[in-house]
């Protein structure tokens, strides 16, 4: 039988390991642009770290994952953490003496995001190792639920850190890392692929994450729907409503309000998810999150009431955490063991190339069309992508995996005690629905 999460010591450690980083990371992400808003007084560059930030992720991702297929994933996550160590002890030390030039903070802020992009589908395959099938559903809820709550927390004890002193959060967030270190450190299951990846930069390598998700087309359809479409379209949804219900800029109150409501339903829906089994029920909750967003838009084209508003925009966050954490654990346990990172790094650069696009949309809707009628517009895009999961085939037949072409020669060294089996395929890792 196998052994219960809560017995389970290296997926615990892993769990505190990511607590640690994501809390000093959402500590950081406010204090960064406080920090250029005090030195330069230019919200221009403060944004720039942002937009960096965003543009490096992307840029990264794909190669990431195949990283993450080439070097033993446990080695390669501590090789990450030095490297953020490293740049976060930088920071520290420039702020602690009053001179953290821009350069140096894109620097940082670059940096973080490409081994952000490396750690994460590393992660994913080591978390794959460590967890059996059966379990992955809670596993993913629970991993979901610290973030989710880490979000919520974090920017403000770094923004009353800093107001303290500007040098705490990135010393919080030094910390944080160094904790993070030593969790993987402490982790006994290595992971590495039996068919090592080629060249980081080969074209065949970096789109084999998303060949993989083509072949499947229920991966495919939720993807390009749920994780394209609907991730487009919230976004746009939310930032009108932030607009609308904060009386066009004069009041930070009720767009607060919808914010925190965002950011409880997620949490709500992590904590929720091990007790409907979303991996099981997929299909359903993808449906059931893209109905309830059409139907959330169409009742803000008329509400005012920006208690209502949270409590609709809480519900869909909700419903979509439920089904991303089915989709993911879908995901991990029908991918093959050695394409793992490449293909969590695809199925996360589809879900995110398109959100910084959608409040754009939103503000353009908005200030074209007015209220109701950018709703409306945002309405009428949900419901097509509503109704193409409802009848798609695809979607009902859920995954399979594709056939197995020549098995790769192998390539790698001898692999550590303890290396990650492929788990058995089986009939069916934020910022709105399809995020997954």
């Amino acid at each position: 039988m196998a052994t219960p999460l809560r017995s389970n010591r290296d997926f615990r450690l892993l769990w505190l390991s990511g607590l640690f980083a994501v809390l000093g990371g959402q500590m950081s992400a406010l204090a960064l642009p406080l920090l250029i808003l005090r030195t330069t007084g230019s919200a221009v560059q403060a944004g720039a770290v942002g937009t960096v930030s965003v543009c490096a992720l992307l840029v990264t991702m794909l190669p990431g994952g195949v990283m993450a297929d080439r070097v033993e994933r446990r080695r390669l996550m501590r090789l990450c953490d030095a490297g953020s160590l490293a740049a976060v002890t930088a920071l520290t030390i420039a702020v602690w003496y009053g001179h953290a030039p821009m350069v140096l903070v894109l620097l940082v802020a670059t940096s973080g995001a490409v081994l952000s992009s490396i750690y994460a589908p590393a992660a994913f395959g080591l978390m794959r190792a460590v967890v059996p099938p059966d379990q992955m559903g809670t596993a993913t809820a629970r991993l979901q639920a610290r973030t989710a709550t880490v979000k919520m927390v974090g920017p403000l004890v770094g923004g009353a850190l800093f107001g303290i002193h500007e040098v705490l959060p990135f010393a919080a967030q030094f910390l944080g890392l160094l904790l993070s270190t030593l969790c993987i450190a402490l982790v006994r299951t290595r992971s590495a692929a039996k068919a090592r990846a080629g060249s980081v930069f080969s074209r065949r390598e970096l789109t084999a994450g998303l060949t993989f998700l083509w072949q499947l087309p229920y991966l495919r359809t939720v993807l390009l729907v749920f994780g394209l479409g609907m991730n487009f379209a919230f976004g746009a949804l939310t930032f009108t409503a932030l607009a609308v219900f904060s009386d066009n800029g004069t009041s930070g109150l009720g767009s607060g309000f919808v914010i925190t409501c965002v950011s409880a339903g997620s949490l709500a829906g992590a904590l929720l998810a091990p007790k409907v089994a979303p991996d099981r029920h997929a299909r359903a909750l993808i449906i059931a999150t893209c109905w309830s967003c059409v139907l959330t838009a169409a009742s803000l084209a008329w509400i005012s009431s920006a208690v209502l508003a949270g409590v609709l925009c809480a519900l869909c966050m909700c419903l979509s955490t439920i089904a991303s954490i089915g989709f993911l654990s879908t995901l991990l346990i029908v991918t093959p063991e050695d394409r793992i990172g490449r293909v969590q790094s695809a199925a996360g650069f589809l879900s995110s190339v398109v959100q910084p696009f959608g409040p754009l949309a939103g503000g353009l809707l908005l200030a074209t069309l007015g209220t109701r009628s950018a709703f409306g517009v945002i309405g009428c895009v949900l419901a097509v992508s509503a109704t193409v999961v409802t009848l798609s085939s695809a979607v009902r037949a859920g995954a399979s995996p594709p056939p197995e072409g020549p098995e790769r020669p192998q390539t790698t060294e001898e692999p550590p005690a303890r290396t990650a089996a492929a788990a058995p395929p089986v009939h069916d890792a934020a910022a709105g629905p399809g995020a997954l």
